[in-house]
């Protein structure tokens, strides 16, 4: 004979013994230890990456590959081992195999509109480009053949580096938790930051200016991240919840900036890659924000009679 579960809103109920130690805390509070993980275990692994001559020089010691090379070696591991290991171990402890089959399927998510993908892929370039005339004040030039030819196939790398490192915890496990909690915006200007404050320990290093940098350029950098959440959460719930299609777009930024950028517009300085995004997260927050009127496309709850409720 089988026993019933008692389910509340929150979850399957626990009995008093899986309350306590550690597992226990990590169930009472899978959010808090989530983001305690991917602060603690990627800050950790970064410690000799900051310490090293590509970062603040205590260590005598310079990662090998030059300034790409560097990043490959000192950041990304420790970008790995933060977010996405954070979400997969409190998942698996709070929901155990359920809850990581519900993470895989939101991985997996390939299959929606083609309308997606060709948004995606053209508006996160058209953007840039807008924001980078209006900097530069003339218009921009047109790259290379080599500068296109590399443009797809660094994209798919950078889906398997920054997209795999990051997109899996602060979108696919903290998002739907938070909104569900908070509603889709309060959630958003709770990630965003955090999103942005997990990358602050870099900017020690030449990642992101050195030592020497101005404060100026850290702070703009988080007001970027909570911009450009807002329209990642509206992406992430207007999709189904596809986690590659946000990582798509976040991806699309970072291969604009690497591959094109400076070829397009060559007499931008490079520390003003930062502003081009703050300017383009900015239309792009405004504009989600008025036309989904706050909501970020969360889906409206259903009342008695399994119908939408009214806004």
């Amino acid at each position: 004979m089988t026993t019933r579960t008692s389910v509340s809103p929150m979850g399957p109920s626990l009995s008093p013994d899986s309350q306590r130690g550690l597992r226990g805390s990590i169930r009472r509070r899978p959010l808090i230890w989530f983001f305690a993980l991917a602060f603690g275990l990627s800050w950790a692994a970064w410690t000799p990456y900051i310490l090293s001559e590509n970062g603040v020089g205590i260590w005598d010691f310079a990662f090998p590959g030059g300034r790409a090379g560097s990043q490959l070696l000192g950041v990304l591991p420790g970008a790995y081992l933060g977010p996405v290991t954070a979400a997969l171990v409190v998942t698996g402890v709070t929901e155990g195999g359920a809850g990581l089959r519900i993470w895989r399927s939101r991985m997996t998510r390939f299959r929606v509109s083609w309308r997606w993908y060709l948004l995606v892929l053209l508006s996160v370039p058209a953007a840039l480009i807008l924001a980078s005339v209006a900097l530069a004040g003339k218009a921009p030039v047109l790259p290379a053949v080599a500068v296109l030819a590399a443009y797809l196939p660094a994209l798919l790398i950078q889906m398997i580096t920054t997209g795999l490192a990051e997109e899996p915890g602060w979108r696919e496990f903290a998002m739907p938790r938070m909104q569900n909690r908070y509603g889709a915006l309060t959630a958003t200007f709770i990630v965003g930051p955090l999103w942005g404050a997990w990358h602050l320990p870099l900017f020690l290093t030449e990642w992101g200016g050195g030592p020497d940098i101005s404060w100026i350029e850290p702070l703009e950098f988080i007001a970027t991240t909570i911009l450009f959440s807002v329209v990642m959460t509206w992406v992430f719930n207007k999709s189904g919840e596809s986690m590659p299609l946000v990582m798509l777009l976040h991806c699309g930024v970072n291969n604009y900036q690497s591959i094109a950028w400076s070829d397009m517009f060559p007499s931008l300085p490079e520390s003003y890659a930062t502003h081009v995004f703050f300017l383009a997260a900015l239309a792009g927050a405004v504009a989600v924000l008025i036309t989904t009127r706050g909501r970020l496309g969360q889906p409206k709850p259903l009342g008695v009679n399994g119908l939408a409720a009214r806004a």
